[in-house]
């Protein structure tokens, strides 16, 4: 197979929970967050209303590990009605701390795959989040030499994806996008005209979930079990 056999020249990656694991660092900070508040309020309400504000809090500070703790921060005082000790958000910075050193741990399967389909392809990550740690993950991942191009942006949208290509002088029908949220990665990519595969992750953000019924309006949304699939995939559209 080579890339004059397909009409896709450019395949984008998500990052977070496509090529390593991310979710996992926020669930795991979100239930020592609740730890830590259980002397004020029960875990349900508590959980919930830190997914409130963090949606709330979008629009204000974005994707990402400092946005998280400013929302975790505001959670706290507000569910305890200002009775957070210092020391008590003291230990929720030193939480946000640990998530952003956190290792990167690579997902199965994805360097292999991204050195056989390097020099074939034109190859780059487009994630959204905070600038400084997703430049960082990318260059504690030891892919950053297998991307012609890296795109950091606020959030994914048809139009973000729409000015990316228009940027770079990338035809839509030329364009693949691989990622584990339907919301991001994959749907808005659809609606521009280029071509989106979904591979799941065993968890993911409720803000970033989709509902059947919009599903229902994307009959050719095409899902694979996991990166190691994505060759598979690409002779099968060759050989049609």
């Amino acid at each position: 197979m080579t890339s004059d056999a397909l009409s896709i020249k450019t395949i984008a990656f998500d990052a977070d929970d496509t090529l390593w694991r991310n979710e996992d660092i926020f669930i795991h900070a979100q239930d020592a967050f609740i730890e830590l508040l259980l002397p004020y309020q029960n875990e349900v309400f508590i959980r919930s209303h830190l997914g409130e504000t963090q949606v709330k809090n979008l629009a204000h500070f974005g994707y990402g590990i400092k946005g998280f703790t400013l929302s975790m921060i505001e959670t706290a005082i507000e569910l305890t009605e200002g009775r957070i000790s210092g020391s008590e958000i003291h230990q929720i910075i030193q939480l946000a701390k640990c998530m952003l050193a956190s290792p990167v741990e690579l997902l199965d399967q994805v360097e292999q795959v991204l050195k056989r389909l390097h020099g074939r392809f034109q190859l780059l990550v487009i994630t959204k989040g905070d600038l400084l740690d997703q430049e960082s993950k990318l260059a504690r991942s030891g892919l950053a030499d297998y991307f012609d191009v890296v795109e950091i942006v606020s959030d994914k949208t048809p139009e973000t994806y729409r000015q990316i290509l228009q940027r770079h002088g990338w035809k839509a029908e030329e364009f693949l996008m691989v990622g584990n949220s339907l919301k991001s990665d994959v749907l808005p990519v659809m609606d521009i005209g280029a071509k989106a595969l979904h591979i799941s992750y065993h968890s993911t953000w409720e803000h970033e979930q989709v509902s059947e019924e919009v599903l229902q309006s994307y009959p050719l949304l095409t899902r694979l079990k996991d990166i190691s699939q994505l060759e598979g995939w690409l002779q099968q559209t060759s050989s049609r």
